[in-house]
Order: structure tokens, then C-alpha cells, then sequence
């Protein structure tokens, strides 16, 4: 009877979240035309540390834009031991006025690393007064028609801030067992639809690619106010909604170069941030895990399963770390059972995958100083 009980109550989250959740499992916008974006001038900030594995190549990308603004490249190299700030030049040769490399200064107290440097980057930037921001990490490669879309994004639909989920690495085991589910995740909490919805106060972006306004930045204090936050994306979009518009999607092209060679860094980067995206909240967190059980098909008998939730909720709460890996490749399984027409994942496999193996230090993006 309590097995009953408790598995159509699980059904019935389930039919809520896939019918009356913003169908954040069906991730598609409508294309927006390229030709319809102004020329607004842009600066891009960069911040990265010990990343000469995939800068290169992510400047390479921004230096090839088909963009007809005004438009510069800020790279803060944050106190690196490696050839980060070389790279990053020797990528922008054919036009080096406009990329401009800093060296990042020492983190002071209060601030997370990346966060810092992006500051930085942000200060340096107000010397060209862009209209827009692209925040924007080392490893992240973009298309080339990138820009125009995300600036004609935001100007018809007059959004203060438009972010799109690149498409994530994922071609090892481990990177194909968990980051679809971590991504899965991400879209269920924050549903694009209600991110866009002014109604509604769900608010989220990924840090990978944040086109935001200069001038909304400014009014809410710039990055100041979230400079303690784990997830400092998510906290960007909650300020920028309090004023604004926010827009959220997945990318086409745009995706990230870093590979995860074992399932270390990407469990640590969700064990950061997990338990945050879930406003630390205990409850939250049983709920989350106990859908995710009821949804494996019973592989863990009642009461066994109901151990196997208490005792997954208890470890994240003590490590801030994802349920079991049968729960998690449980909802790798049903991500692809949703999928219907393009991915909506944003994985892909890369011919050329970045040769070093870093771990993310913060939210949904790398940190080059997520």
C-alpha cells in the first residue's frame, strides 16, 4: 500500500513537470532573423586561467564572427602558469587591435575567482561603452553567425539578457552518463518558458554565453552583488529579471571544447552546485531524488527504495554531491526517450578535444579563473 501511495504520487509530479512545467523537455525557440539585428557594439570578457588547452581556439571563434558592429575582445588572464595570455594573442594576430589580454590582479576576500576576473573584464571594457556584454568562458567555441543571433534576440524581443546552453563535450562514458542528466536537470529547474515568462519569477542563464546590456548590468551594481555566489549565472538572471527581460535557450553551434576524461570533474562541478540550484532546500532535494528513484521502474524494491532515497539524500546534503549513478543514468535514459526532433541536450562529440582535463568551479560554465 505505501508503495502505491507513494508511486502515484511520483507519477503524479511527473505528469505535472511533463505537461504543466513549461515543457522544459521540449527545448526549441523559434529562429530569429539575423538581418534584423542592429549594429550594436559588443565587447566580449574572457576570463581564464591555466586554459592554453582551448583558448586559443575560443578567440579564434570570436575573431571569426560575421558581425557587423563594433565589436572587441577583452581576455583576463587570471594569474596563469602556462602560455594562456600567448595563445590568446597569437589566435588574434591577423587583428590584433581587437583583442586586449590583462593580467588579472589577486582575488580578494569575498570574491570567487572567476567573478573577479570578470569584473575586471568588465572595467576594461567600459572604455569602448559597448551596448552589450558577451560574458563568456575559454572554452567555448562560436559559431559564426553567434553575435548576430544573440543581438537580434535581445533587440526583438527587448531582453536585457539573452544566454544560450552551449552544446557540452559528451563523448566519453562518463561524460555521456552524467552530463545529459545534469543538463536534464538544469532545464527542469529553470523551464526556458518561464525563464521568458515576465510573470513568472523563474530566472536562469548559463555562463558559457551571457549577452547582457551595459546599461541594465550597471543598474543592478554589475557583478558585485553575486560576487559570492556559487552559481553565479543563475544569480545574474535573478538580478536582471528583478529590472528586465531574460531569455534562456539551447545553442545550435555554439559548444564547448573541454573534455571530461573521467567522471571526477563533472561529479564534483554538480556536487558545487547541485544542492544550490535547489535554494538549499532539504525538502527540494528528497523530492528531486524520490522522483528520480520512482522513475528507474522499481529497480530498488519498497522500503529498500525508500533507504536508497534517504540515504542519497543525506549524502548530498552532507557533500552537495547527485543521487546514486543508477538514478542518474535512470534519467539519462528517460532524456532520451524525450527527445523528439534536434537534441535538446547539448551534447556532441568533438573531433578535437581539448588535451587537458580541468574541472569546472562553478553553475553550468567552465571557470577559467564555473
Amino acid at each position: 500500500m505505501t508503495a502505491t501511495i507513494i508511486g502515484a504520487a511520483a507519477a503524479s509530479i511527473w505528469l505535472y513537470l511533463i505537461a504543466f512545467h513549461g515543457r522544459f523537455w521540449w527545448v526549441r525557440q523559434q529562429a530569429v532573423a539575423v538581418s534584423a539585428a542592429p549594429r550594436r557594439s559588443i565587447v566580449a570578457v574572457i576570463p581564464a586561467r591555466d586554459e592554453e588547452a582551448v583558448i586559443g581556439r575560443a578567440v579564434a571563434s570570436l575573431m571569426a564572427q560575421r558581425y557587423p558592429g563594433p565589436f572587441h575582445i577583452v581576455v583576463v588572464d587570471d594569474q596563469s602558469s602556462d602560455g594562456t595570455a600567448e595563445l590568446a594573442r597569437a589566435a588574434a594576430a591577423d587583428d590584433p587591435d581587437r583583442l586586449t589580454v590583462a593580467a588579472g590582479q589577486p582575488v580578494p576576500a569575498g570574491w570567487t575567482g572567476k567573478l573577479w576576473a570578470v569584473r575586471q573584464g568588465i572595467e576594461i571594457a567600459r572604455r569602448w561603452r559597448p551596448d552589450y556584454l558577451l560574458l563568456t568562458d575559454a572554452d567555448i567555441v562560436h559559431a559564426p553567425d553567434s553575435l548576430s543571433e544573440l543581438v537580434a534576440r535581445a533587440e526583438t524581443g527587448n531582453y536585457d539578457l539573452v544566454s544560450l546552453m552551449v552544446r557540452l563535450h559528451c563523448r566519453s562514458l562518463s561524460e555521456r552518463l552524467l552530463i545529459p542528466a545534469f543538463v536534464f536537470f538544469f532545464f527542469k529547474l529553470y523551464p526556458p518558458r518561464l525563464v521568458a515568462d515576465p510573470a513568472r519569477r523563474t530566472a536562469a542563464a548559463a555562463g558559457g554565453c551571457m549577452l547582457v546590456r551595459r546599461n541594465t548590468l550597471e543598474r543592478i551594481g554589475g557583478v558585485d552583488g553575486i560576487r559570492h555566489e556559487i552559481i553565479d549565472d543563475c544569480a545574474l538572471a535573478r538580478r536582471v529579471k528583478a529590472v528586465g527581460a531574460v531569455w534562456l535557450g539551447a545553442a545550435g553551434s555554439t559548444s564547448s571544447i573541454r573534455e571530461y576524461r573521467s567522471w571526477r570533474p563533472i561529479w564534483d562541478m554538480i556536487a558545487r552546485c547541485a544542492f544550490a540550484q535547489l535554494g538549499y532546500s532539504a525538502v527540494a532535494l528528497v523530492a528531486s531524488v524520490t522522483t528520480a528513484n520512482c522513475w528507474s521502474g522499481g529497480k530498488a524494491p519498497w522500503p529498500t527504495g525508500t533507504r536508497s532515497i534517504l540515504k542519497a539524500s543525506e549524502t548530498v546534503l552532507k557533500k552537495a554531491c547527485v543521487p546514486q549513478s543508477d538514478r542518474v543514468a535512470s534519467t539519462a535514459e528517460l532524456v532520451a526517450d524525450l527527445q523528439v526532433g534536434r537534441p535538446i541536450l547539448g551534447c556532441q562529440p568533438h573531433d578535437q578535444p581539448a588535451t587537458k582535463d580541468q574541472s569546472l568551479r562553478g553553475g553550468m560554465s567552465s571557470d577559467q579563473s564555473v
